[in-house]
């Protein structure tokens, strides 16, 4: 694994064994690329890259306000730097906003898509609710983290593995306040758009965990619906964090989805 910046400032970490088609993983709002490390030990023998979404991690963000296009670019300019002409893209929470942003204007780049933990339509009472974390975020008391593990993973689990709660709650609260409120405001005031998401033709895996209350399966399996060829799981007993607390099923099932597109 190979720990680079590109010439834009986004810190990322490549695996490159060979010259297939690399997979591409985008994290949520407040995380880095370490939430991935369960999908970078199983696909050990796949070429992959993980990078810090700018204003998270080591990546800096510059402009004073932020928007998923920038995000976009940024994406756009990480493969064409590391000369990348096809992937397969892997996005969750807000990574799963900006991927489907991504896949809308750039079909030709990508062999597979999957949204992991992606809204679609909140209703007016999931709206107000997101608002409400909103404000509360704005506090920085470290009552919302806690409050947003809990939304994120089982209590059981993370009964069993403190050293991953911790591990993620340092995450969170190493973030910039002022960067990670900028990021966080798209996620919260976000409106799908249906026509952009006719525009992706692409083959698609929307999967999100059986107990995910901010991304529900009734939302993945309705934005099933709008992407042409997409394919609906359920990952079963899993929240939010589902690649991290369900990882085994979450990597058989994009592995399973992948090796299909993989030609």
């Amino acid at each position: 694994m190979v720990n680079k910046v590109d010439s834009l400032g986004t810190s990322y970490s490549l695996n490159k064994i060979n010259e297939k088609k690399p997979i591409v993983f985008i994290h949520g709002v407040g995380l880095t690329k370490e939430i991935w490390e369960p999908q970078i030990n199983f696909f050990k023998n796949y070429n992959t890259l993980v990078y810090d979404l700018l204003g998270h991690g080591k990546t800096p963000l510059k402009k004073s306000k932020v928007s998923l296009d920038d995000f976009s670019k940024q994406l756009t300019k990480l493969i064409k730097e590391l000369g990348f002409e096809q992937i397969h893209l892997v996005g969750f929470s807000l990574g799963a906003l900006i991927a489907r942003h991504f896949a809308a204007e750039n079909n030709d780049r990508l062999s597979s898509l999957t949204l992991l933990g992606s809204i679609y339509k909140r209703t007016e009472e999931q709206k107000r609710v997101v608002q409400n974390r909103y404000e509360v975020a704005k506090l920085r008391k470290p009552a919302s983290k806690h409050a947003a593990l809990r939304r994120w993973l089982s209590e059981e689990y993370s009964k069993k593995n403190p050293h991953t709660y911790q591990k993620i709650y340092s995450i969170l609260d190493k973030n910039n306040p002022k960067d990670f409120l900028k990021c966080y405001e798209i996620f919260v005031n976000y409106i799908d758009d249906d026509n952009m998401l006719k525009k992706i033709n692409v083959k698609s895996l929307i999967a999100t965990g059986e107990n995910d209350v901010g991304s529900t399966p009734e939302m993945s399996k309705n934005l099933s619906k709008m992407i042409q060829g997409s394919k609906f799981i359920e990952i079963k007993t899993g929240k939010h964090l589902c690649s991290i607390e369900c990882a085994d099923d979450v990597n058989i099932a994009l592995k399973k989805f992948i090796d299909q597109h993989n030609d």
